[in-house]
């Protein structure tokens, strides 16, 4: 008489299960693909404004609309005229933000301060 081998324990298969991304109907798919290419349109067509001086930073830091609320602040302060790389890390260090934070998940002090700064 065969022996089965015994089953792994509960704590193995449930990880898998929770780990797993929920399993998405095609129309599902396709609504969440046609809404971020429409946030990477808008936010393509924002950093051009802010290169040609036709939209400010400030505003858009201190209240900022929907579709850059998950940006990289370090994303949007590189299309501001005059900010390259090195001057965005500094300014990012001062005010103790770090380089991979969102724009959406900044607190009301780091808004100020950074609003502050560019400003001078």
């Amino acid at each position: 008489m065969a022996i089965a081998p015994p089953a792994p324990p509960p704590s193995l298969n449930s990880a898998a299960a929770h780990s797993a991304a929920p399993e998405r109907s095609l129309t599902q798919r396709l609504d969440a693909l046609e809404r971020a290419n429409e946030i990477r349109t808008r936010r393509a067509k924002l950093k051009k404004d802010l290169k040609a001086g036709r939209a400010s930073v400030h505003r858009l830091l201190l209240e900022p609309p929907e579709f850059i609320e998950t940006m990289k602040v370090w994303d949007l302060l590189i299309a501001v005229p005059k900010y390259g790389r090195v001057k965005v890390n500094k300014v990012l260090t001062m005010v103790r933000i770090s380089p991979s934070k969102t724009v959406g998940g900044m607190s009301q002090r780091q808004r100020d301060e950074l609003v502050f700064l560019l400003r001078r």
